[in-house]
């Protein structure tokens, strides 16, 4: 469990970076991603910890 902290740590930076580098890209990208319907969010989302979690199992060993 020692390694949530600099999992977590590294996700804020790597979240924080879009707003930091290019503002306006960025709200304009979270406006087209409202605008989905919501199975097509349900969808990425599952493939994002699917990915996750498949990729720190790999990562772990």
């Amino acid at each position: 469990m020692e390694w949530i902290w600099p999992a977590l740590a590294i996700v804020c930076i790597i979240e924080g970076l879009g707003p930091l580098i290019m503002p306006n890209r960025w709200r304009l990208y979270l406006l087209e991603v409202s605008q989905q319907p919501t199975n097509t969010l349900r969808q990425i989302g599952g493939v994002l910890v699917v990915t996750g979690v498949v990729s720190l199992l790999f990562l772990s060993r």
